[in-house]
C-alpha cells in the first residue's frame, strides 16, 4: 500500500472550484498494471473536458485527472515485463478514476515503455499519449505512405506537433497550419515544411499555392470546427481526414455528397492499444526507437508545477505552443 496526494475532479466546473488536492492510497497493482512514483505528468486538452464534465468515456466524480506520466516503477503484479526500479512512461488508468498528477499512479502495461536514452523527465511525461494517438492517426488509421502530402490542423499544440514529427518520419511532406507566427516558427522547428497562418492568410489560396493547385492527400484534424471545414476544400480526391478531436468546441463538419463525389475517406482517430500485446508493444518500440534516434522528440511547451494543477488544466482551453507538463517529484 502506497499513501500520497493526488489532484483529483470532485465536482463538475472551473477548474479552480472542481479539482481538489487530496490524500489517497494506492493497492498493489492489479494484473495489466504497474505502479510507479510520478516525476513528471504530460497535461493537455482533455483534461479541461474531463473537469467540465464533456469527456465522453468517464462517469460522475470523483475522479483523478492526468492521462500520462512518467517514473519509477516501485510495484508490478506477478507475471509483469517491468521490474521494481525500472524508468518508464506510459498512459495511467485515468479511465478508471486513477489520474497521473498525484504522487503515485498506475499505467497500463499494455501502453507503458522504458524511457528513451537521452529523454528528460518532462519529454518523457509527454510523450506517450501525443506520439500514440499520431502513431494511430498515420499509421493505423489514415496510413501516410512517402511522398504524400499531410495538412496538420492545430500543428502547434501537443497532438499537432507529434504529428508533424511523425508525419515526417514517414516520408510526408508536411503543411502545418497554426493561429500566429510564433507558432508557425515551433512548427518549423519540429520540422513542418510550410507553414499556414489560418487568423491572417486565405487557407484555401495558401495551401493551392503550396502544392502547384493539387492539394493534400490527408488531413489531421485535432481542430474540427470552421477550419477544418475550411481544409476539406483542399483534400484530393480519394484524399482522407482523420478526426482526432474538436478543440475548437465542435467536429468539422461534413458534407456526405461531396464525399462520395470525391471518394474522400473520413476516419476516426481514437488511440487504443492492438488487442495483440505483443504487436502493441512492437508499437512502442518503434516509436522508443524513433526517440533514441532523435527523429522525434516530445514538443514541451509550459512546464508547471504541482502545485498548479488547477491553474494548468484551465489553461488547456487556450494553450500556448507545445505540450503542457506538470512536475510532479525530482528524480
Amino acid at each position: 500500500m502506497f499513501s500520497g496526494r493526488a489532484w483529483r475532479v470532485a465536482r463538475f466546473g472551473a477548474p479552480e472550484e472542481a479539482i481538489e488536492l487530496q490524500e489517497l492510497t494506492w493497492p498493489e497493482p492489479s494484473p495489466g498494471q504497474v505502479l510507479i512514483r510520478v516525476r513528471s505528468a504530460g497535461a493537455g486538452f482533455p483534461d479541461a473536458m474531463m473537469t467540465a464534465g464533456k469527456f465522453p468515456l468517464l462517469g460522475d466524480p470523483p475522479f483523478g485527472l492526468g492521462e500520462e506520466a512518467c517514473g519509477e516503477v516501485v510495484a508490478v503484479p506477478a507475471g509483469s515485463r517491468f521490474t521494481v526500479g525500472d524508468q518508464v512512461a506510459g498512459i495511467t488508468e485515468f479511465l478508471k478514476g486513477w489520474g497521473g498528477y498525484a504522487d503515485y499512479a498506475y499505467l497500463r502495461e499494455i501502453s507503458t515503455v522504458r524511457i528513451p536514452a537521452g529523454m528528460t523527465d518532462e519529454q518523457a511525461g509527454g510523450f506517450p499519449i501525443g506520439f500514440r494517438t499520431a502513431y494511430a492517426g498515420l499509421v493505423e488509421r489514415a496510413p501516410v505512405e512517402a511522398g504524400q502530402t499531410l495538412l496538420i490542423l492545430g500543428a502547434a499544440g501537443s497532438s499537432g506537433a507529434t504529428a508533424i514529427q511523425l508525419g515526417k518520419a514517414l516520408g510526408a511532406t508536411v503543411i502545418a497550419v497554426a493561429g500566429s507566427a510564433e507558432k508557425l516558427e515551433f512548427c518549423a522547428r519540429f520540422g513542418a515544411d510550410h507553414g499556414v497562418n489560418y487568423r491572417t492568410q486565405d487557407l484555401t489560396a495558401r495551401i493551392a499555392e503550396i502544392t502547384n493547385g493539387r492539394g493534400v492527400d490527408i488531413i489531421y484534424d485535432p481542430v474540427g470546427g470552421e477550419t477544418a471545414a475550411e481544409a476539406m476544400r483542399s483534400l484530393v480526391r480519394n484524399g482522407r481526414i482523420a478526426v482526432v478531436g474538436l478543440a475548437s468546441g465542435a467536429p468539422v463538419a461534413l458534407d456526405p455528397m461531396e464525399l462520395m463525389l470525391r471518394n474522400q475517406t473520413v476516419v476516426g482517430v481514437l488511440s487504443m492499444p492492438q488487442e495483440d500485446p505483443q504487436a502493441e508493444a512492437a508499437v512502442w518500440q518503434r516509436l522508443a526507437d524513433l526517440a533514441e534516434r532523435g527523429v522525434i522528440t516530445t514538443p514541451v511547451g509550459a512546464v508547471y508545477g504541482f502545485d498548479e494543477v488547477p491553474r494548468m488544466v484551465a489553461n488547456q482551453t487556450a494553450p500556448g505552443a507545445g505540450k503542457s507538463v506538470v512536475r510532479v517529484a525530482a528524480a
